[in-house]
């Protein structure tokens, strides 16, 4: 797997490291991952995601079932 979120489609991002004398070198900025499983009680199963913080937090405001239909919707996830 990738290091994108499957819930918000979160990646890294390039930008640069700046030294005291200013002197700018690439790097990349990651996204907050987690492998987590949730339980699906619509089909009676568990499921395993990558997902980020902030994933997690749409999922406890909005719920499974909701987050996974449009992460669906948006390509996110592929199944």
């Amino acid at each position: 797997m990738s290091k994108v979120c499957q819930v918000t489609g979160k990646k890294a991002v390039v930008g640069n490291n700046v030294s005291h004398s200013k002197r700018r070198t690439k790097r990349k900025f990651m996204a907050n991952l987690f492998t987590k499983r949730y339980f699906l009680p619509e089909e009676n199963r568990w499921i395993t995601l990558k997902v980020s913080a902030a994933g997690m937090r749409n999922i406890n405001k909005n719920g499974l079932a909701s987050v996974l239909k449009e992460a669906k919707e948006k390509g996110f996830i592929i199944n």
